[in-house]
């Protein structure tokens, strides 16, 4: 019998030609990593749809932010539970809400790690709109002045990079004027451009008790079916002034991170979000996967797929791993 020259088997022979000829290599530098912060001291309270997550006081996200540095992870992307919701979400823009206080805490505690704020108002809000509502209407332009604040807000506490994820037009834009005006022409901004109207939140939503008082946000997310609307939806953040591009969720969307990949040259982060992790836990705790291997081949796809950071629930585990493999 007759063998091709070329044999594929001869580089997967062993684990060490596999990794010499590995295409796409995960680094714990790869991965931002979600906390959710809430009022209190010593608060560590578990989030029952998300497996091993938990709602931390800022206290507790100082330690836990000391954890995530020494792992090699490079950043923190903070969330907020506040005091008191209302139908303005006040405390979102407030010096004194609970992700300002978490900002200037790990900043003091942790300088080197770079500190995300999620800019939205649906963790805020009564309602659990990312916008100003007029009776089932999200008002667009009212929103971004809010928005606005709150981005201004954080960058005052010290954040280094804010993240709007509200999907309200012209938001990076309006942003990026008010963070210029003020003097932080540095601070870069990574939007949320292509985010999806998606049923993988759930988790999430648990987490801050965010889900909507009525309706959804199909009216301001993007309709699933759509990647040309993806790609600009990214044209319109980058032409408003982002710096960093978000495609959210990521593993139902790999197609539209390479889409979008193959379309811009700026950094591309992608959102493995609450839902992704969750079914992957749940499928582990119950013997149906191989977590690590499970984790590590999603996360991967993702990577090879074209992002350049992954915004993931995994990020400590996975980072564990990748350090003992390294």
């Amino acid at each position: 019998m007759q063998f091709p020259r070329y044999r594929a088997r001869r580089l997967r022979a062993t684990e060490n030609l596999r990794r010499l000829v590995q295409e796409t290599t995960l680094v714990p530098h790869d991965f931002i990593m979600p906390l959710f912060i809430t009022p209190g001291q010593g608060v560590r309270q578990e989030i029952a749809s998300l497996s091993g997550q938990y709602r931390l006081s800022v206290d507790q996200a100082v330690e836990e932010a000391r954890a995530i540095a020494d792992l090699g992870i490079l950043a923190v992307l903070l969330f907020g539970l506040p005091e008191q919701k209302d139908a303005l979400g006040r405390e979102a823009y407030s010096a004194t809400g609970v992700v300002q206080q978490a900002v200037r805490a790990l900043k003091q505690a942790v300088p080197s790690l770079l500190v995300v704020t999620d800019v939205c108002l649906c963790e805020y809000t009564d309602h659990g709109h990312c916008g100003v509502v007029d009776g089932e209407h999200i008002v667009n332009d009212l929103t971004l002045d809010l928005l606005s604040q709150a981005a201004l807000s954080h960058v005052e506490a010290g954040a280094d990079i804010v993240a709007p994820s509200d999907m309200m037009d012209g938001r990076v834009g309006a942003i990026r004027q008010a963070l210029d005006a003020k003097g932080y022409a540095q601070v870069p901004i990574m939007a949320y451009a292509a985010k999806y109207a998606s049923s993988f939140y759930g988790p999430f939503r648990d987490a801050v008790e965010s889900a909507p008082q009525f309706g959804d946000r199909r009216s301001y997310q993007m309709d699933p079916p759509n990647v040309r609307e993806a790609l600009r939806e990214v044209r319109l953040d980058i032409e408003e002034g982002a710096d960093i591009v978000m495609v959210k969720p990521a593993l139902p969307y790999l197609d539209v991170i390479y889409r979008v990949r193959q379309s811009v040259d700026l950094p591309l982060a992608a959102y493995n979000v609450s839902g992704e992790f969750a079914m992957l836990k749940a499928a582990a705790q119950r013997g149906w996967l191989d977590e690590e291997r499970a984790m590590l081949e999603a996360l991967t796809s993702i990577k090879r797929a074209g992002a350049d950071i992954i915004i993931t629930y995994f990020a400590k585990e996975a980072a564990q791993l990748l350090s003992v493999r390294c």
